[in-house]
């Protein structure tokens, strides 16, 4: 490999460049990651179909009517398929000579999104662009865009991460750009995940310990003064903190949540017969489809869910550590941690561990852009992994 990272081995690509990567088997981790993924996916079509009943109910919607949100979900998970086998066959070392126009993108995109007339307001957020009754969601693909340009970035510049305004410090300016239009939309929770995984990033990518030491600092004081000068995340926080001082305001979302969990017990009332989805529990196929789960399906729902979000960490970790090049570890390191870090994150915010924040569980939660993007960074792990040194 060159300096930059410009060429790969003929390990994996013949002078041709053609693609002699090994074929995906149901043994071979690309195709244990395919099925982790596709049964997340196809136990999200049920929970949606389960946790929905309520909204429809209340819409006045057939739950198995066409434009219901299962077959909604199914239809973006056949979309969702589609994108991973094309990213998975797609060479991600086009991404590096691309990453500045993913940036330059993504950054466009999510300015769009806030001009009045083009951006979609709900629930006093403009995070959508919205094509008849379709919502599209930037920021979702926003954090895969951001993970493949540091990606690119750390491969680029790995022989100058030591001099901090050369190594570092464009990729602080790109990520507080990215932050501050995040913010702006609100979306907190997003903000939160993508500095988390530039973090890991960085480490991972070679940046030295004492640049990322005054960065830790900045970004707890910028963390502080967020929620400082913003009265509902100091309403957020002192719910979390107890939720019983306003049960009724602040604090309805975790304490709903907290009854779901707690009235499931360890097998569960069974799938369907939930109650806090009727009417109790906000946002219950979405942000707490995880609590409408625990009711439903108890301790064994919940330690099913776990498993297989630690077996594809356990997966996604494994493609980073053999592949055969510097970008193909940081983007299989990258994309691993933002599904995983969102998934913990989530299912932390309905056991009362995190603030609630609205931020859904992937591949379980009901969103055609969240699926999607998700898929995208499949795809990509899937890429590295055909490439990679098993």
């Amino acid at each position: 490999m060159d300096s930059d990272g410009a060429t790969l081995g003929m390990m994996r690509y013949g002078p041709s460049g053609r693609d002699d990567a090994p074929t995906t088997t149901l043994w071979s981790p690309s195709g244990q990651i395919w099925a982790v993924v596709l049964l997340l996916m196809a136990f999200g079509i049920v929970m949606v179909w389960s946790a929905s009943v309520s909204v429809g109910i209340r819409q006045g919607s057939a739950v198995s009517g066409l434009n219901s949100y299962p077959v909604k979900q199914a239809l973006f998970a056949a979309v969702g398929i589609v994108l991973i086998f094309f990213f998975e066959r797609f060479p991600y070392r086009v991404f590096l000579p691309l990453s500045k126009l993913v940036l330059l993108g993504l950054i466009v995109t999510l300015a769009l999104v806030l001009i009045p007339g083009i951006g979609v307001e709900i629930n006093h957020a403009r995070r959508w662009f919205g094509f008849g009754s379709f919502l599209l969601q930037p920021s979702e693909y926003a954090k895969v865009g951001w993970v493949i340009y540091l990606s690119s970035y750390l491969t680029r510049k790995k022989d100058q991460l030591h001099r901090f305004f050369y190594g570092i410090g464009p990729s602080l300016w790109a990520l507080g750009l990215l932050c501050a239009l995040l913010l702006l939309e609100p979306d907190f929770g997003t903000s939160a995940i993508v500095v988390g995984v530039s973090f890991v990033l960085w480490m991972a990518g070679g940046v030295p310990w004492r640049h990322l030491f005054l960065f830790i600092p900045v970004a707890g004081l910028g963390l502080a003064a967020l929620v400082i000068h913003s009265p509902y995340r100091v309403a957020r926080l002192m719910a979390f903190l107890n939720p019983w001082t306003d049960p009724l305001d602040s604090g309805y979302n975790l304490i709903q949540s907290l009854i779901a969990v707690g009235s499931g017990g360890f097998w569960g009332k069974g799938l369907g017969a939930g109650q806090q989805k009727l009417f109790y529990l906000p946002e219950p196929f979405t942000d707490f489809i995880v609590a409408v789960m625990a009711e439903e399906l108890g301790f064994v729902g919940i330690v099913f869910l776990t498993a297989m979000i630690m077996f594809f960490s356990w997966r996604g970790l494994g493609v980073a550590l053999k592949a055969t090049d510097d970008l193909g570890g940081l983007l299989a390191l990258g994309l691993t941690f933002l599904i995983v870090f969102q998934s913990w994150f989530n299912i932390g915010v309905v056991l009362g561990l995190f603030p609630t924040k609205g931020l859904t569980c992937p591949f379980l939660s009901y969103g055609g852009s969240s699926l999607t993007a998700n898929c995208i960074a499949v795809g990509i792990v899937l890429n590295v992994a055909r490439r990679a040194r098993w």
